[in-house]
C-alpha cells in the first residue's frame, strides 16, 4: 500500500530537490486520469500549462513554505485565470484577480491545479446539491461526500493534493473532512481573509483547510492568516503556536441526554471511545448543558441569517430561479421572507446565546463534540435532503456565529469504510490550543489519512 505524501514531507523534498515539483504535478494528473471522477473537479487547468509553472517555479518559490505544493480551491473562491461558478453556471463570472487566500499559497509556492465542486452557493453540508457529477467519497461511493466544500475534500482524501482550500459557514470545512478521513481546519472569524470568495453567510463565512495532519493544516493556515485591509471583516488576529501536549485540558461534553445520533449506534459507541482516548491523554472531561450551542445552531437556517444566503445568490434567483439546484433554491429562496425587524430579534437573542456560551467557556477549554452525529448514503439524502443535511449540522452549525475555532480530526474508520470523527471546538482566537489537543489526539490513534484502499489501487504520488 503506498503512503500518501502529506504537505510537509512533499515541500521539503522539493527543497531538496529529491523529487522535482514537475513530477510531482504529473503524479497529480496520472491519479486524477485513474480516479476517473469527473464530479471532483469543476474547472482544471491544462496539464501541460501546470508541468510549465512548476518547471518555471523561481528559486525563491522553491525554497517557500508550500514550495511546489500541488493545491485545489474549491469553486467559490477566485483564482485568476479560471472562471467562478459556486456551482451554478448561471452564477459564473471571470476574475481579474486572485482570492488573497490563493495569492498568498502562490507567494508560499504553491501551485493550483484546479477548481473543486461544492454543494451550489456553498449551502449544504452533503455535496450532492451540484449540477455536475456529485464527487465520490473516497472512502465508500455510496456514501455523500459531505458539503458543501465536497470536492476539495475527496481531492485531499484520494491523494491527489495533500491540500483543498474549502469555505465553512455551517460546518462545510468540517463534515466533509469527517466523510473523507482527513482533517479539517476552520479558523477564528476574520483571521484568514475572504476577499475574494463568494459569500454564503458574509458575516460568519471562514476559508477552511483540508489536509492530511493537523501540521500540515497548520502550515497551511500559516501562509494563509493576516490581516487584510481588502476584506471588511478581516481581524488582526494571531494563529499562536502548536504546543507540546497539554495533557490537563478541561474538555467540554454534552451531557448523556444531549448526544444526538439519529439512532446511529455505532456512531455513539465511536464518540465514547474517542471520550476514553481524550481521558488516557490525560485530559478532564465534564458534562455541560448544550441547549445554548443547539439553539445557535438553529438559528442558522431557521432564523434570518438566511438572508445573508439570498442576498449572495439574488442576481440569478431573481433573474433565472430555475438556474438553481432545487433545494438550493427552496432554502436559499425562503431569506427574502425575513423582515428587519426578525433580523434584530435574531441578533438580540444570538447575543444572549453568546453570553451563555461564554459562561460555559469559563469553565472548559474546548469542547470535544462529534463532527458530524452519522454518515448518510446518497440515495437516503435524496429522499429526505433537508431534514437529513440539518442532522448532519447539529454539532457544526454554531461554530461561526459564536465566533468559535474549530479542528476536526479522525476518530475511527471500520472495515466497510465508515468514518468518524470528532471536533475540538475553542473559543475565537485559542486556534493554537485547539489544534494541539486535535493533533495530540489524531496522533494516538495512528489512523492513516485518507482513503488507504483506494490509495492503493492509484498510481504512487
Amino acid at each position: 500500500m503506498s503512503k500518501q505524501t502529506t504537505l510537509l514531507e512533499l515541500a521539503a523534498a522539493h527543497r531538496a530537490g529529491s523529487i522535482s515539483p514537475a513530477q510531482t504535478i504529473k503524479n497529480c494528473y496520472a491519479r486524477i486520469r485513474a480516479l476517473a471522477d469527473p464530479g471532483i473537479f469543476i474547472s482544471l487547468r491544462d496539464e501541460a500549462d501546470v508541468v510549465s509553472e512548476a518547471e518555471a517555479l523561481s528559486a525563491e518559490r522553491v525554497r517557500g513554505p508550500l514550495a511546489g505544493v500541488p493545491v485545489a480551491v474549491k469553486d467559490n473562491v477566485d483564482v485568476a485565470g479560471l472562471p467562478t461558478t459556486a456551482a451554478c453556471p448561471a452564477f459564473a463570472y471571470q476574475p481579474q484577480a486572485d482570492a488573497t487566500v490563493v495569492a498568498r499559497l502562490k507567494v508560499a509556492g504553491a501551485i493550483v491545479i484546479g477548481k473543486t465542486n461544492l454543494d451550489q452557493f456553498a449551502t449544504g453540508l452533503v455535496g450532492i446539491r451540484t449540477p455536475y457529477p456529485v464527487p465520490r467519497n473516497a472512502l465508500r461511493a455510496d456514501l455523500i461526500p459531505g458539503g458543501s466544500s465536497a470536492g476539495s475534500a475527496v481531492a485531499v482524501a484520494t491523494g491527489i493534493v495533500p491540500l483543498a482550500l474549502g469555505t465553512d459557514t455551517a460546518g462545510s470545512g468540517r463534515v466533509p473532512a469527517m466523510l473523507n478521513n482527513i482533517v479539517g481546519l476552520k479558523p477564528s472569524l476574520g483571521l484568514v481573509s475572504t476577499n475574494g470568495v463568494v459569500p454564503a453567510c458574509r458575516t460568519l463565512d471562514c476559508v477552511s483547510i483540508f489536509a492530511l495532519s493537523v501540521d500540515d493544516a497548520r502550515a497551511a493556515l500559516a501562509v494563509l492568516a493576516g490581516y487584510d485591509a481588502a476584506d471588511v471583516y478581516s481581524r488582526d488576529r494571531k494563529i499562536g503556536t502548536l504546543g507540546s501536549a497539554p495533557g490537563d485540558c478541561t474538555l467540554g461534553v454534552p451531557r448523556s441526554d444531549q448526544r444526538q445520533f439519529f439512532s446511529d449506534a455505532r456512531a455513539a459507541s465511536d464518540y465514547d471511545a474517542a471520550l476514553a482516548r481524550l481521558r488516557s491523554l490525560g485530559h478532564s472531561l465534564i458534562e455541560i448543558d448544550m441547549t445554548p450551542f443547539y439553539e445557535t445552531a438553529r438559528l442558522l437556517y431557521e432564523g434570518p441569517w438566511v438572508a445573508e444566503r439570498y442576498l449572495a445568490a439574488k442576481r440569478v434567483i431573481e433573474s433565472d430561479p430555475g438556474a438553481l439546484h432545487p433545494v438550493t433554491r427552496e432554502i436559499i429562496g425562503a431569506g427574502a421572507q425575513w423582515r428587519a425587524t426578525d433580523a434584530f430579534e435574531g441578533f438580540y437573542r444570538l447575543e444572549t446565546l453568546r453570553r451563555a456560551a461564554a459562561e460555559i467557556f469559563t469553565r472548559i477549554d474546548a469542547l470535544a463534540l462529534p463532527t458530524a452525529p452519522t454518515v448518510y448514503t446518497v440515495e437516503q439524502v435524496n429522499a429526505d435532503p433537508i431534514r437529513l443535511n440539518s442532522n448532519l449540522g447539529i454539532y457544526t452549525n454554531f461554530a461561526n456565529l459564536l465566533d468559535l475555532c474549530c479542528v476536526a480530526v479522525p476518530a475511527a474508520l471500520h472495515a466497510d469504510g465508515t468514518p468518524f470523527s470528532i471536533s475540538i471546538i475553542a473559543p475565537g482566537g485559542d486556534d493554537a490550543l485547539a489544534a494541539t489537543i486535535a493533533r495530540d489526539f489524531h496522533a494516538d490513534t495512528a489512523l492513516p489519512a485518507g482513503a488507504p484502499v483506494l490509495r492503493a489501487a492509484l498510481p504512487a504520488n
